[in-house]
């Protein structure tokens, strides 16, 4: 065989050994586990975001907004499970008709929590509608009692009550402005007429003449005709139970009437609103707030919602830590249904933008402090802080956290805090 032949030959040879062995097959890689399925939990914020009190409806729900933008950097994982959360904003109008329909559309939703309404003439109507849905509902302004006087165990709120900032402005009234005839106005709404009810109640047991009793409405525009019959008692103090969209107009024409009376005012006109819609009639007008001003919100709340929304109006930091309790609640119970979480609520204890928030049996905010205002400059300036009955000077220093243990009694004089800000408004039928 020549040579080339045989080259040939072991070819072949060699060919047909190696198609004569198998191939092993590629071991099959196991497959990578899959992440947990993560799960969107919706929660409302609900309140007026159109009308006369917009401003502060919005300012409620960019306080929501942003604990929920925090908690999703948190990247909170609860039954297992990565949590996005994300927010149902509906607008009110301040209007109790309004509010219903809205909560059962958030129902019909199925969003796990409400944080709302501002008014109490609105949030107690639609608290029914979310109480029957077993969805947790959580008023960062709402100070009517009957909210939480009802037996529902769905039902919180981040402030204070009426029956605690009604006799913390009128010992005010009394004792530091030293009022002795006071005329008392209120809009006939759930808040305005039950704060103005309770200013009445505390006034008469320090035997302060009532020399008047008013009614108007939340609507209305012209109050000359009842600051006429106020005029002829001649009041040293006139507190009006209402919001400021009412209470700008009726001090500005009080003052061009000739009255002369100091003007008190509760948290739904104690915003920086009324310098503008009442101009320099507004200056020297006392009002109250229940809760810490936004002066004493934490550093690290006004540091993020000022980079992002602006300045504070009101309520925004007590609508932050309603969002934050709901959040605490699911993470407690490690559930998003409504149905595990909301007994939780009774259950939280964390130090939030406006202090240590905890709530008692009836969804009420433990300890909660009232504040009183003054109108300086164009501006609403705490004076001082009411809590558990005593007063304290409020201190810019002051953080939110700080207690206002150890001070005079309620009655005695608040020293004025120097160029401290204002705190605006709660709202008014709308929010009580």
């Amino acid at each position: 065989m020549k040579s080339s032949q045989l080259s040939i030959a072991v070819a072949l040879a060699l060919g047909l050994a190696a198609c004569g062995q198998k191939e092993e097959p590629k071991k099959a890689e196991a497959p990578a586990p899959a992440a947990p399925a993560g799960i969107t939990v919706t929660i409302a914020h609900a309140g007026p975001l159109t009308g006369s009190i917009a401003h502060l409806g919005k300012d409620d729900e960019n306080g929501v907004a942003l604990a929920i933008a925090q908690a999703n950097d948190k990247k909170i994982t609860i039954d297992g499970k990565p949590v996005t959360f994300k927010m149902m904003s509906e607008d009110d109008q301040a209007d109790p008709k309004v509010g219903t329909t809205v909560a059962q559309k958030l129902v019909d939703a199925k969003v796990a929590a409400v944080i709302g309404h501002l008014n109490s003439g609105v949030s107690i109507p639609a608290s029914e509608i979310y109480a029957k849905a077993g969805i947790p509902m959580i008023s960062g302004s709402a100070t009517n009692p009957q909210l939480t006087e009802r037996g529902l165990k769905t039902v919180f709120r981040t402030v204070g009550r009426d029956d605690q900032q009604g006799p913390a402005i009128a010992s005010y009234i009394a004792h530091e402005l030293k009022g002795k005839k006071v005329a008392i106005v209120d809009d006939k709404t759930a808040y305005g007429e039950g704060l103005a009810n309770e200013v009445e109640k505390t006034l008469k047991a320090d035997k302060v003449n009532i020399v008047g009793r008013e009614r108007t409405t939340d609507k209305e525009t012209d109050f000359k005709a009842i600051l006429t019959k106020i005029k002829a008692k001649n009041p040293d103090v006139v507190f009006h139970g209402g919001m400021d969209a009412t209470g700008g107009p009726m001090l500005k024409q009080a003052r061009e009437l000739g009255i002369k009376a100091v003007f008190a005012f509760g948290d739904g006109a104690c915003t920086d609103e009324m310098g503008k819609l009442a101009g320099q009639a507004a200056e020297g007008m006392v009002c109250s707030q229940a809760g810490l001003p936004r002066e004493a919100a934490s550093k690290e709340f006004v540091q993020a919602f000022n980079a992002k929304y602006g300045e504070i109006k009101q309520y925004a930091p007590y609508f932050y830590d309603a969002t934050n309790a709901m959040i605490e609640a699911m993470k407690k119970a490690n559930s998003v249904d409504p149905a595990k979480f909301a007994p939780e609520i009774f259950n939280d204890s964390f130090t939030g933008a406006t202090g240590k928030v905890e709530f008692d049996a009836k969804g009420d905010r433990k300890d909660a402090e009232m504040t009183i205002f003054k109108m300086q400059g164009g501006k609403v300036v705490p004076v001082s802080i009411v809590k558990n009955g005593v007063a304290t000077p409020f201190s810019a220093d002051a953080g939110a956290a700080a207690p206002a243990a150890a001070a005079a009694p309620a009655a005695a004089p608040a020293a004025p805090a120097a160029d401290a800000k204002k705190e605006e408004p709660k709202k008014d039928e709308k929010k009580k």
